[in-house]
């Protein structure tokens, strides 16, 4: 018989307890979803059991954010804890130079050097000028999805690791696909920590779904229909993924996250009361789901109404895995949240930038420009989340010091590299004079 060396058998088991010890990271990551949207936020327009099981087993925040009021920028901002701006990445990218830079490190390579398996399913949106700009580069060994939006661009909008390929079969409506390939992409992890990002295309436009989505949602008006199918199929998908999970024993080392990139594009998005929608630094831009869930470590069933932000998954996923990083990042790390060993992060502000447009949050007070020619507006959110009253004439000291507090850390970014000039459109103004209207009706 051959003998293994004492030190070479302990070496094994250690490495082997290490990887059991490094939990699993799942994010979900769903794209122009309204921030009341699912049933466990007060949605009614579809039923999103999956989503909902999921914020009972575990911390459902109502100021939960990401740092993009569109796809993009907020995708930055995920995948590399720091905020866009750093970069001048403020709008979408879609051409040459607009990529997310090569020197960003992504969640996906810091991940794999601390020994991680990594995949992402869906939607990238984070350059796909060349080779290097795709994910299989930035740190991913698995990569299937989408290189942006549907039907966006003139060339083909899947990528199968490094090739870019033709429309899927079952495409445009892609979400069961995607749950099939993160469960693929599970089964072959097995044996090592893994890192999942399934990025749907759901619920951006178009508004697509299988038949059998769409029969359920005939009684509603035909683009209600269409979009409830969307979102009713992205929660099955979350089930079907979360269903593998418990089938195969992991989800109780299975740290995962369900945010959305942004607020509601859709007209008929479930916002809940907030003021604006995608493309503004309102809170119907900005405020999103936000889910995180880690069964027997995470205490089920608690709402949190702490600040929260997308900056705040990677350093969180770190500390999760006992990784570290030399890289200063935005985010914070919200492990002792979670766990309930405390109640309330450290006093810090929130920044939002898009263009023209900005935003700071300091508790509970808020300065936002929401378009070029708005003159900053302070609002308080906990007596007014819908940002309907300025509060600048009674809290002057207030609105300077928020303004400084901004420019400061304006002037520690990079300018926006390019201009999209919808930041700044006539929409902008048409909102500012629709919340002029609501404050006269209320009076």
């Amino acid at each position: 018989m051959k003998l293994i060396p004492l030190f070479f058998s302990l070496a094994l088991a250690s490495s082997a307890l290490a990887a059991e010890s490094k939990p699993n990271v799942l994010i979900f990551y769903l794209d122009d979803m309204g921030w009341a949207q699912p049933g466990c936020y007060g949605g009614k327009m579809a039923p999103t059991p999956n989503i909902d099981a999921l914020a009972a087993g575990g911390v459902r925040f109502t100021h939960g954010y990401s740092s993009g009021c569109v796809c993009s920028p907020g995708r930055v901002g995920l995948m590399t804890g720091r905020y866009q701006a750093r970069t001048g990445h403020d709008a979408n990218p879609t051409r040459e130079g607009r990529e997310l830079l090569l020197s960003e490190t992504t969640m996906a390579q810091h991940l794999k050097s601390a020994g991680y398996s990594t995949g992402i399913v869906g939607k990238w949106h984070l350059g796909d000028t060349s080779a290097e700009f795709m994910p299989l580069a930035r740190g991913f060994d698995f990569a299937i999805g989408t290189v942006g939006n549907l039907g966006e661009g003139k060339g083909p909008s899947f990528f199968r690791g490094k090739d870019l390929v033709e429309e899927q079969p079952e495409a445009p409506a892609t979400s069961p696909f995607y749950a099939q390939e993160s469960v693929k992409f599970i089964d072959a992890s097995r044996g090592k920590p893994w890192f999942l990002y399934l990025s749907f295309n759901a619920v951006h436009s178009p508004h697509v779904a299988s038949a059998k989505w769409l029969e359920k949602f005939q009684h509603l008006p035909k683009h209600d229909a269409q979009y409830a199918a969307l979102a009713a199929e992205a929660d099955e998908a979350v089930g079907t993924v979360m269903t593998k999970l418990r089938e195969s024993q992991q989800e109780e080392n299975t740290l995962i996250f369900l945010i959305s990139d942004n607020g509601g594009a859709y007209k008929g998005a479930e916002m809940g009361g907030l003021r604006g929608h995608k493309w503004f630094v309102w809170e119907g831009g900005i405020r999103v789901s936000w889910i995180a869930a880690w069964k027997g470590r995470i205490p089920a069933g608690r709402v949190s109404h702490e600040p929260v932000i997308q900056l705040d998954v990677l350093p969180t996923a770190l500390a999760a895995a006992a990784a570290r990083t030399d890289i200063p990042l935005d985010g914070v790390n919200l492990l002792p949240l979670l766990e309930g060993k405390a109640d309330k992060l450290a006093p810090r502000e929130l920044y939002f930038r898009f263009g023209v447009q900005q935003a700071v949050r300091q508790g509970d007070w808020k300065l936002v420009k929401a378009s070029k020619d708005m003159q900053p507006m302070l609002v308080n959110l906990a007596t007014d989340p819908g940002e309907q009253t300025d509060l600048t004439a009674k809290e002057p000291e207030k609105a300077r010091a928020l303004q400084q507090l901004f420019d400061q850390w304006n002037a520690a970014m990079q300018p926006p590299r390019w201009e999209d000039q919808r930041w700044n459109g006539e929409e902008s103004r048409k909102e500012q004079k629709k919340g002029k209207r609501k404050k006269k009706a209320k009076e």
